[in-house]
């Protein structure tokens, strides 16, 4: 990260008070306005302040929210992959759900020119691997409905050399990768016998997932116990104690596919879309889930150019064709999800900012017609049209800033909070992950400039009618 690097991210942030502040100093350069009045007005009529200023406030808000679920979604994927992986699929595969690569062809993509080798063991740094799609039951609350959800399973067959490849680690407190033979005996309890138990690593998001189901199981708390941890959650996040979620640790055991898997470590993957899934050995998820083929190929190359050259090499030249790009690029086509939620987000904002307009429409119309009189007064003490127009024009962008100001503060209370949802490169398969929402600058740049546009727009006519009304008649 260069040092300009946070400067341009606050950019549309400081853009958009900057654009406020310029407006109200062009508009008080344009001739004399009536401040005071205009002062005293908002805190007399301090109701129609407040209603109005609450609309900005809820639909910059929602937005703040909308745009959060988006953005953390587009950093999880720009945190996936490193640049200089190649990632190999059948030919034709659209997802690695979907692919099947033989045995013989990935021993012969280990042997490529430009697939670097570890210098410990010279061993290819290449990763063999098999991604399964499992449907599990989710713990519910006593008398609902039952429910169930799909966790990605990734199969490996080196935890040392697939670790190299994604340039993942594990947290140091007791953590460790499965054992060669990838399960390990359970001791007897109650009087059961042993039983062995499937290792695995987990990322941090379905850690936290799991460990949600084991404190659901255990506690059926309702919705005022929930509510009041939402809240102690949102106050430790404002005091920068950090977001702290309970989550699984080595030597919990969960249940998957019929059998009792045990952890044994926590990969340090949040940010990214491997935090969503489980790791195990591949020789034992592969049968157990029907799958025992290798369904993708991730090698290391140099670096990100050298990456696509060898890319475009095993597309051209390596037989039976297969299909291989950049892991960068690969994830970077899951955006194709977020460009709909994005489009998504847009309709709905441009369905709020008209019914916003019109609302701040409707309310500086009742406004002028009780303040007829005090339109006539200004007049006859010498204010200009253009300076009455200026005047209720301020207002409405001094109203929209207050409401943009509240709803950009409530929309970052989200900051933090965990979701759930799926990424896709909208031809089939896809990914459920476990992100976080990110209110960045970016993001309360384009709250406030969204604020003030509906302002603007909903501010004009309602001004230029103020601006026509006649001295005298107005009086009357």
């Amino acid at each position: 990260m260069s040092f300009f690097d946070p400067l341009f991210k606050s950019l549309p942030l400081a853009l958009g008070l900057a654009l406020f502040l310029v407006a109200v100093v062009v508009l008080l350069l344009m001739g004399k306005v009536p401040l005071r009045y205009n002062v005293r007005n908002l805190l007399v009529r301090w109701r129609i302040t407040f209603l109005t200023a609450l609309a900005f406030t809820l639909v910059v808000g929602l937005l703040t929210v909308m745009l959060a679920f988006v953005n953390g979604m587009y950093r999880l994927t720009e945190a996936s992959g490193e640049p200089g992986n190649v990632m190999i699929l059948s030919d034709g595969a659209t997802d690695e759900l979907f692919s099947n690569l033989s045995f013989g062809d990935t021993a012969n993509i280990e042997r490529q020119p430009g697939v670097l080798r570890d210098p410990e063991r010279n061993l290819p740094l290449c990763s063999r691997e098999v991604y399964i799609v499992v449907n599990q039951p989710v713990a519910v609350a006593p008398g609902q409905p039952e429910r169930r959800r799909f966790l990605q399973v990734r199969g490996i067959e080196d935890a040392r050399t697939s670790s190299a490849v994604h340039g993942i680690d594990l947290y140091p407190d007791d953590s460790s990768w499965f054992s060669e033979a990838g399960v390990q005996e359970l001791p007897a309890i109650n009087g059961k016998a042993s039983q062995p138990a499937i290792q695995a690593v987990l990322g941090e998001g379905i850690a936290r997932i799991l460990a949600d189901d084991r404190k659901q199981a255990e506690t059926n708390a309702g919705w005022l116990q929930k509510a009041a941890g939402f809240v102690s959650g949102t106050f430790q996040r404002l005091a920068g104690q950090g977001d702290k979620p309970t989550m699984l640790h080595p030597g919990d055991t969960f249940d998957l596919g019929g059998r009792t898997w045990i952890v044994t470590g926590i990969s340090q993957t949040a940010g990214s879309t491997f935090g969503s899934e489980i790791w195990a050995k591949r020789s034992i998820v592969g049968p157990l889930f029907g799958k025992d083929q290798i369904t993708c190929m991730v090698v290391r190359s140099q670096d990100a150019k050298e990456a696509e050259r060898l890319a475009e090499d095993l597309r051209t030249n390596f037989r039976p064709p297969v299909r291989a790009e950049p892991q960068t690029a690969y994830y970077a086509k899951l955006n194709a999800t977020n460009v709909q939620f994005l489009y998504a987000i847009v309709f709905i904002a441009a369905i709020m900012a008209i019914g916003g307009v019109f609302g701040v429409m409707n309310t500086m119309f009742a406004a002028i017609s009780q303040r007829t009189k005090d339109i006539g007064v200004l007049r006859i003490l010498g204010f200009a049209r253009t300076q009455i127009l200026i005047s209720f024009f301020l207002e409405t962008l001094v109203i929209a800033m207050i409401g943009g100001l509240v709803g950009c503060a409530l929309g970052s209370l989200c900051n933090g909070l965990q979701a759930t949802s799926i990424l896709s490169n909208g031809q089939g398969g896809g990914k459920t992950i476990v992100f976080k929402l990110i209110v960045d600058a970016r993001i309360l740049g384009a709250g406030l400039l969204f604020t003030l546009v509906m302002g603007a727009l909903g501010g004009l006519i309602p001004a230029l009618t103020a601006m026509r009304l006649r001295p005298l008649e107005s009086l009357k």
